[in-house]
């Protein structure tokens, strides 16, 4: 059995105890902030102290070192190259596309997908019988499968070291029922899923079932392990109008299912929070009522609530979990240093009292505004020595 985070315990920096008594709903004089994905060379080679050209020679050293410069308490998704895909005006015409990408054609498992015909027939053929095999794979009492996602995670938190918290995320720590979007494009998946009804359930179900046996392997490793009991769940369902599907469509063959692939980190006492893209108001409260403790992101120009979902509770009466902080399609790249002042207040004004991190909304784009950038992190750091005080 791993001995996971066992040797950290007594030794974590204050950051990394900030962020570990955050996640614990414990009161804190500070509010911590997480690693937020900087996306721009030349500003992450500025908080790094590095020189021109040093970002993409050594990106995991200058990423880190920026992260721990800014002061950041907690990072789950690790990307360190994710900046490399893009320069200074976006991605480049290099850049591999995909089905929600750019692709002239989308081709998936030597099939044309070109039609909702076409995704119906791969569905039944091809990933049906192939989530059918990895249901019957996979076993639940693999202590060499548990080890193996704690070893995962303890690899990351020796590189970041005593004072950057590393949680779960992704890669085996979170599976539910998706969208397929992502392997058939938008135009033929949601063609489908309006002409199919029966084998978008049937599918949902299916992906339900290898959900409950994955998430049960992850639940373990992360009691094992003594990893921070809490995940950020990320699929984009909705855009700035709402929902990507009928919310009613989503109550009768995808919310029962999605309830029941986290029971096993509900049952293990893990908070889940749900990452927000697009205006997801409608699915908030149905989100709460199956369990969720708090969200992330928050697109307050889509419509999302901030204030009303700050006063919301979990299923049990419990404060949410939030993780909130300036835009990074609004705020960052297009206000003003006072704009991004005012907006970190409001942000801390209107969070819960316990259980809130700060952090942009999402990744930070090239060529936002620098002096946007370093006010953020200046009241990043702030807020993470004084409080509200």
């Amino acid at each position: 059995m791993h001995d996971g985070y066992a040797p950290y315990p007594g030794k974590w920096g204050a950051n990394a105890q900030l962020a570990l008594d955050t996640i614990a709903m414990k009161p804190t004089k500070g509010i911590p902030h997480w690693a937020f994905n900087i996306m721009d060379w030349d500003m992450l080679e500025l908080l790094a102290g590095a020189n021109p050209g040093d970002y993409e020679r050594e990106p995991e050293k200058v990423y880190l070192t920026a992260c721990l410069n800014t002061g950041a308490t907690f990072c789950d998704q690790w990307i360190p190259r994710n900046p490399l895909t893009m320069r200074k005006h976006g991605y480049e015409s290099s850049t591999d596309k995909g089905a929600t990408t750019g692709i002239e054609q989308v081709v998936v498992d030597g099939r044309i997908i070109d039609s909702p015909e076409a995704v119906a027939e791969h569905l039944e053929q091809v990933e049906l019988p192939k989530l059918a095999k990895q249901i019957a794979e996979t076993d639940v009492d693999s202590q060499a499968a548990i080890d193996a996602l704690i070893a995962k995670e303890v690899e990351v938190q020796n590189i970041f070291g005593a004072n950057l918290l590393k949680g779960p995320y992704a890669n085996g720590f979170q599976s539910f029922p998706a969208f397929r979007y992502y392997k058939y494009g938008y135009e033929n998946y949601f063609m489908a899923y309006a002409l199919f009804p029966e084998l978008m359930a049937k599918d949902f179900a299916r992906q339900a079932d290898l959900a409950v046996k994955r998430n049960l392997l992850a639940a373990k490793a992360i009691v094992q392990g003594r990893l921070p009991r809490l995940i950020r769940l990320d699929h984009d369902m909705a855009d700035s109008r709402g929902t990507l599907v009928d919310i009613r469509s989503l109550d009768e063959i995808w919310f029962p299912q999605f309830a029941r692939s986290i029971q096993p980190f509900l049952d293990a006492g893990i908070r889940l929070i749900w990452h927000c893209d697009g205006n997801l108001m409608q699915m908030v409260p149905r989100l709460l009522e199956v369990g969720l403790g708090g969200f992330q992101g928050f697109q307050y120009e889509d419509g999302m609530d901030y204030e009303r979902i700050c006063r919301m509770t979990d299923r049990d009466g419990n404060p949410l979990f939030i993780v909130a902080g300036c835009s990074v399609t609004r705020t960052l790249p297009h206000g003003t240093v006072e704009d991004v002042r005012r907006e970190l207040k409001w942000v801390v004004d209107n969070g819960p009292r316990v259980g809130l991190l700060l952090g942009a909304t999402s990744s930070v784009a090239p060529n936002t505004k620098r002096e946007n950038v370093l006010a953020f992190i200046e009241g990043l750091n702030h807020y993470q020595k004084h409080g509200r005080g």
